[in-house]
C-alpha cells in the first residue's frame, strides 16, 4: 500500500489552491488519464460506434439518468427508429412511448423535432461540429461538444457534472455557481482537450472526453471517490471530497392512485389517465388515475411507493376496489371520462406512461419487468433517472 501511494503522489503540484494546471502539467495529466481509461473504460454499447446518430441519441439519453436505465432504452429505441428519418417520420406519441421511464420527456420531443428538422432542412445529415449541432432544437454546448468530439474528433472540450467535479478537486476549488467559476471551468476542461482531430482511426478529442467524464463516474464520486485508484491522483489538490453548494431542501407530499383492471373477454385492460397537453409537467404522458387523499383514508394500499420529482418526495399509495361491486373509488376520481383511456396490459409498453405509472405497474404484475445486460452482469431494468421532472429515488415504504 506504502508504494501504492508513493506512486500515487510522485509528482505533488506546485499550485496553489485555485490556481489552474500549468502547461508543464497538462501533457501529464493527459497522459495518465488515457493510460487508465483504455485499460478500464467501461464497455458501453454506445461506445466505438462510428454512426453519429447513435451517438446523439446516447447523448441526449444519459443527460442526469442513470447508465443502467439507459442501456434499456438505447437498444429498444433505436430499434424502432434505426435513422434519423425514421425518427422524424414517427409520431410523437410512438416517440414519447419509446422513452417512457427515462423521464424528463421534453428531452425526446426535442429529440424528435430536431430530427424533423434535420431531415427537411440538412438532407438527412447531422452537422459535423459544435456550432452546427448547437443549432438544432434541444441541443446545448455539452450534447453539441459531446457529439462533435465522439463522432468528428473536434477539439472542443465536454463539460458536464462529472467532468465539472474532477476540474474542481484538481485545481482544489470549492463548487460555487457564478459565471467566473463556469468561465474557469470551461478553460481548464478546453486546455486539456489535445488538439489533434480524427487521424488513422485515433480520436483524441473524443478519447480524451470520454475518459473524463468516466473518470467522474467511476472513481471521483461525489461521495467518497475512490482516490488511490484515479491516474491523476498525484496532480490533485483536494484529495478527497471538495466544498459543494448546500442542496435544496426536499419536501414531502402524500399521493394517492387509483389500479383499476377489467376484463374484456381474454384481454386484460388497465385504467389510465392522459395529462393534459397544456401541463407543465409530463403533458400527453398516460397515468394512473389519481385519488383524493379522504377517500383512501379507510383502506389499505396494495403498494406504497417513495417517489421524487425535482425538490419533492411523494409519498404514493396504490389503491384498488375492495370487490367487483365496490365502485366509491370510481365515483371520486376528480378527473373528467374524458381524460380516462382504457389500455390493454399487453400493450403498455408501446403506450407513454410516466415513469410512476411504469415503476407500479410492473411492481404489481401488470406490465413485463424487463432486464438488462451490463459489463456481464443481469440488472433488473430500472426507468429511474436521477433527474428534475421525474423519479429519482423510487422504494418501498
Amino acid at each position: 500500500m506504502a508504494s501504492l501511494i508513493a506512486k500515487r503522489i510522485e509528482r505533488l503540484p506546485v499550485r496553489a489552491a485555485g490556481d489552474g494546471l500549468l502547461p508543464a502539467e497538462v501533457p501529464v495529466f493527459r497522459r495518465r488519464l488515457m493510460q487508465w481509461y483504455r485499460l478500464n473504460a467501461r464497455k458501453l454499447p454506445w461506445r466505438g460506434v462510428s454512426d453519429p446518430y447513435r451517438t446523439w441519441v446516447s447523448e441526449i439519453m444519459l443527460q442526469q439518468t442513470r447508465v443502467a436505465a439507459v442501456i434499456e432504452h438505447y437498444h429498444d429505441f433505436l430499434w424502432k427508429f434505426p435513422t434519423i428519418v425514421a425518427l422524424a417520420l414517427a409520431p410523437e406519441a410512438e416517440v414519447l412511448a419509446a422513452w417512457s421511464g427515462l423521464g424528463y420527456y421534453r428531452r425526446a420531443r426535442m429529440l424528435h423535432k430536431a430530427a424533423q428538422f434535420i431531415t427537411k432542412e440538412m438532407g438527412g445529415v447531422l452537422p459535423t461540429d459544435a456550432v452546427g449541432l448547437r443549432t438544432l432544437p434541444g441541443v446545448g454546448d455539452y450534447t453539441s461538444a459531446a457529439i462533435a468530439s465522439i463522432s468528428f474528433g473536434e477539439s472542443v472540450a465536454v463539460v458536464d457534472g462529472n467532468v465539472e467535479r474532477v476540474l474542481l478537486r484538481i485545481t482544489g476549488r470549492a463548487q460555487v455557481a457564478t459565471a467566473a467559476a463556469k468561465t474557469f471551468v470551461q478553460g481548464q476542461a478546453s486546455a486539456l482537450v489535445p488538439k489533434k482531430k480524427l487521424e488513422d482511426g485515433m480520436n483524441a478529442a473524443g478519447d480524451h472526453n470520454q475518459a473524463m467524464m468516466e473518470l467522474g463516474a467511476t472513481v471521483c464520486l461525489p461521495k467518497g471517490p475512490l482516490c488511490l485508484e484515479c491516474p491523476v491522483y498525484g496532480l490533485c489538490l483536494t484529495r478527497g471530497e471538495h466544498v459543494t453548494s448546500a442542496r435544496v431542501a426536499q419536501r414531502s407530499l402524500p399521493a394517492a392512485f387509483l389500479l383499476h383492471l377489467r376484463k374484456q373477454g381474454t384481454v386484460t385492460e388497465v385504467l389510465l389517465y392522459r395529462r393534459p397537453a397544456d401541463e407543465s409537467l409530463m403533458p400527453g404522458m398516460l397515468e394512473l388515475p389519481p385519488l383524493p387523499q379522504e377517500a383512501v383514508a379507510t383502506r389499505e394500499p396494495l403498494l406504497r411507493v417513495r417517489h421524487s420529482i425535482t425538490n419533492t418526495n411523494y409519498y404514493v399509495q396504490v389503491f384498488a376496489a375492495r370487490s367487483a361491486r365496490d365502485k366509491a373509488l370510481l365515483r371520486v376520481l376528480p378527473i373528467n371520462d374524458e381524460g380516462l383511456e382504457w389500455v390493454r396490459t399487453g400493450r403498455l409498453a408501446s403506450h407513454p406512461l410516466t415513469g410512476l405509472a411504469r415503476k407500479v405497474l410492473q411492481r404489481l404484475d401488470v406490465m413485463e419487468l424487463r432486464k438488462v445486460q451490463i459489463e456481464g452482469m443481469e440488472l433488473k431494468a430500472s426507468p429511474l433517472p436521477v433527474l428534475p421532472e421525474m423519479e429519482q429515488d423510487e422504494d418501498e415504504y
